[in-house]
């Protein structure tokens, strides 16, 4: 009888385990989403959940336990800058997990675990669109029109 299991063993021993976990959470730190199986993703994101949860308040203890797990300087550095922050207001509930479906090899159900609220730095990098002027659009169908009158010509030619 399997009663009240704590966790999920993934198939590893203690030492294996940990160190797949630790990995995995820091390159959700440094990436903010991760594609992986649905099981590792559970796993993951009751460790990553209780870390930002610890990051919201920037204490030295709070820094030191969650040092214990990610030993990356720069993502214990962005864990308290911008992750903790960014979930302030927010009572938990930090990730989200997207299915993706089956992997082809061996069936597992593979899904992308992220973050639900997007960080500042992604939003902007995305260039606002350019007004293009008349002039370019007309240039364009100029160009899209002789294209397509060679492409004519030259099926005329072959046809013939």
């Amino acid at each position: 009888m399997n009663n009240k299991v704590g966790f999920n063993r993934l198939g590893r021993r203690a030492a294996q385990r940990k160190a797949l976990l630790k990995s995995m959470v820091t390159s959700l730190f440094k990436y903010e989403r991760i594609q992986t199986t649905k099981s590792k993703a559970l796993e993951v994101r009751r460790l990553a959940e209780k870390m930002v949860t610890r990051a919201k308040i920037d204490s030295v203890h709070n820094r030191r336990e969650i040092a214990k797990t990610i030993t990356d300087d720069d993502m214990l550095k962005k864990l308290f800058s911008e992750i903790g922050p960014r979930f302030v207001s927010r009572p938990g509930g930090y990730t989200r997990m997207l299915k993706l479906g089956w992997r082809f090899g061996d069936a597992a159900e593979m899904v992308i675990l992220e973050f639900v609220e997007k960080s500042v730095k992604e939003d902007d990098s995305k260039e606002p669109e350019k007004a293009v002027s008349k002039d370019d659009e007309a240039e364009k169908t100029a160009v899209v029109s002789k294209v397509k009158s060679k492409k004519t010509v030259e099926k005329k030619e072959l046809s013939s």
